[in-house]
């Protein structure tokens, strides 16, 4: 059985989250009302999946994420706010969150959401299990999320580490933009396409020193990392 960690402070929203969970979805849920009591149950238990509130007493929702992110780069995170500003879903996915979904929502929208989410990350896992990477003079392990470049480590975020992945395992093709939306945001909308658009900027920022290494844009198709 899946286990997912659930934050949120409204009692009777999380009790309500956690049965609907494990009735319909058959997954282990583990509640907790604040952020520092979920930071301590993610220390002590593997998780599939968390759900964060974001406004929360003690440890906020995108704080959480953030202490989470230094223990597992990889698990799927999805926050839920009352919040809808564009500012509040940019800091959600810049955090290495995977999925954002605003209050009022349907419990069963959530489900589904969950349900792609780990669906996703299982198909992540069946295809190439490839991590380290030789990009021209740089050494990319995506493991631990580091370039390295003549001894001199350069740490990314989840979504960079994850963008460069999808590049180099296609390294001189076309990595299309659908693809990478898909397969690192599961979703193509105007929204996650900007802030694709950021990340490639910090990984063209990141390789700019070997000159024989270079993130071209294909016109219509999507983007090549060309290694000469």
């Amino acid at each position: 059985m899946q286990k997912i960690l659930l934050a949120e402070d409204d009692p009777n929203l999380g009790e309500l989250l956690k049965d609907y969970l494990e009735l319909k979805g058959k997954f282990d849920v583990t509640l907790c009302q604040d952020g520092e009591l979920a930071l301590t149950q993610f220390q002590k238990t593997k998780f599939d999946l968390c759900i964060f509130d974001v406004m929360m007493p003690k440890k906020d929702g995108f704080t959480l994420g953030k202490d989470i992110r230094k223990v597992n780069a990889h698990i799927p995170i999805i926050y839920a706010t009352a919040k809808g500003m564009m500012e509040d879903k940019s800091e959600a996915f810049g955090l290495g969150g995977d999925d954002y979904i605003t209050k009022p929502f349907r419990v069963e929208e959530l489900l589904l959401r969950i349900q792609a989410l780990l669906k996703r990350v299982g198909r992540d896992k069946e295809e190439s299990t490839e991590d380290k990477f030789d990009i021209g003079s740089y050494f990319f392990d995506y493991t631990s999320q580091q370039i390295t470049f003549k001894g001199v480590n350069q740490k990314l975020s989840t979504k960079e580490a994850e963008l460069l992945r999808l590049l180099c395992l296609k390294k001189n093709e076309v990595l299309t933009r659908e693809e990478a939306l898909l397969k690192i945001w599961h979703d193509d909308n105007y929204f996650t396409g900007r802030s694709m658009d950021v990340f490639l900027s910090k990984l063209r920022k990141y390789l700019k020193e070997d000159p024989q290494v270079e993130i071209v844009n294909v016109h219509g198709k999507g983007y090549k990392l060309l290694v000469s």
